[in-house]
């Protein structure tokens, strides 16, 4: 430990400084990252292009550096791997997550083989809406025309999700509606206050606190339910005590990714208005495919970074054509992946502080997808089960928690069943165009 603050910390805070440091210019303006990143889901095509070339420019011109790092961490990360005696490059990642090395590789191989169904096919669906033979890579986030505009009330929201995980469990309701009753939600957007979404549980004996950053449309109704449903599961494991409360990173997503798709269903269910109701199942779609095809794409070029590096530094070039060779494989032909995007790996944060950490979102995604497939044919008894689940925490393994469902992530059918819901909202948009 005393030992890593000038060694892998010191890289991490490189990282940091540098990632902060950085300046993009767009039209004459200099912006950071987050700014810059943002606008490459601008409704404008030539925004989207010109914050695409920015990025590329500047992360080109800190490439040298994001190479040092990356190639640091790397040996850092084998030589611990040496020391323990570990067999595989990510073992001891599977073991901080409580996961066996079998379980995540089906997983892998599960998403790999399913890149034709999922982004390929997704892509050049919407590359036709966007009236493109092939989108470029600043294009893959870009909204639909039919993308709606209303903002949603926040009072609407609350009831929303409420009412979404009424429908599934009063108690679950009951326990949101303390969030909103008691005001542990801080959801103003005000100058000075931190991005994105979270839910922090602080300790067992304390209630959690819940942080978003809402402006009103459907994704922020979404990203509610989704932190909602981690505050759920933080009171119900709270019984646990500090050291057990908590699960590891491959569980973390269960309550959150299923609020989620509760909310969201309720929401699609009251949508009447075809384009709307596109819109919502291509987001939701895109959103999904990020969290699932794209982490696991990201974990295949670090295995391919981290294995490499065992036999040596690796240049810059090296590791820009491992994560293009992922990228094309897992996005598909529909995506032109235009000079510039080689450079893109670079400014991924979890690659620095978390090696091999990305799985754990396909994981729980598709953990969630497979619950919510059975619950959808469930005849009763579901929410008891999935409370038990919630209210264990840390306590057991995931083959403990899934077993009362049926379940066993060691089977490749239980990937393919998650995966298959992925699918099944890409088949519900082909009918919508086909309607």
């Amino acid at each position: 430990m005393e030992k890593s603050t000038t060694g892998s910390q010191a890289f991490n805070r490189l990282f940091d400084q540098t990632m902060d440091r950085m300046r993009f210019e767009i039209d004459g303006e200099e912006m950071s990252i987050e700014k810059a990143l943002n606008l490459l889901s601008d409704t404008q095509e030539p925004v989207r292009r010109k914050a695409a070339d920015a990025l590329a420019k500047t992360f080109k011109d800190n490439l040298p550096t994001f190479s040092l790092i990356m190639n640091t961490v790397a040996k850092d990360t084998e030589i611990n791997s040496r020391w323990h005696a570990f067999e595989d490059i990510a073992d001891s990642r599977h073991l901080s997550n409580r996961v066996e090395r079998e379980v995540v590789d089906a997983l892998s191989e599960a998403v790999t083989q399913a890149y034709p169904r999922l982004s390929h096919r997704y892509y050049a669906m919407k590359a036709k809406w966007l009236g493109m033979d092939q989108m470029n890579y600043w294009d893959r986030n870009a909204p639909l025309p039919e993308t709606a505009e209303r903002v949603i009330p926040w009072d609407e929201a609350r009831d929303t999700v409420l009412g979404a995980y009424a429908a599934f469990s009063p108690e679950m309701a009951d326990i949101a509606r303390r969030f909103f009753d008691e005001s542990w939600i801080d959801a103003p957007i005000r100058p000075g206050k931190r991005t994105g979404a979270f839910a922090h549980p602080t300790v067992p004996s304390a209630h959690p606190y819940v942080l978003v950053n809402y402006l009103g449309k459907p994704r922020d109704v979404m990203t509610l339910a989704h932190e909602l449903g981690h505050g759920v599961h933080q009171v119900l494991a709270a019984k646990q005590g500090a050291l057990m409360s908590s699960t590891p990173l491959t569980l973390a997503e269960t309550a959150s990714v299923f609020g989620e798709m509760l909310t969201f269903r309720a929401l699609l269910s009251q949508t009447t208005d075809k384009a709307t109701r596109k819109a919502m199942l291509a987001q939701k779609v895109e959103d999904m495919i990020n969290t699932v095809v794209r982490q696991i794409a990201f974990y295949q070029f670090e295995r391919k970074v981290h294995t490499a590096r065992r036999e040596g530094e690796l240049t810059e070039d090296q590791i820009n054509e491992m994560w293009m060779s992922v990228q094309v494989d897992s996005l598909g032909p529909a995506i032109k992946l235009a000079d510039g995007y080689e450079t893109y790996w670079s400014y991924v944060p979890h690659f620095i502080h978390s090696p091999f950490y990305v799985y754990a979102y396909a994981f729980g995604d598709c953990l969630v997808n497979s619950l919510y497939a059975v619950y959808q044919n469930a005849e009763s008894g579901f929410q008891g089960k999935y409370f038990e689940m919630l209210k264990a925490g840390g306590t057991k393994h995931h083959s403990e928690l899934l077993k009362p469902f049926g379940l066993d992530a060691s089977d490749p059918a239980f990937w393919s069943k998650g995966l298959s819901m992925i699918e099944g909202l890409i088949d519900e948009l082909e009918a919508l165009d086909n309607e």
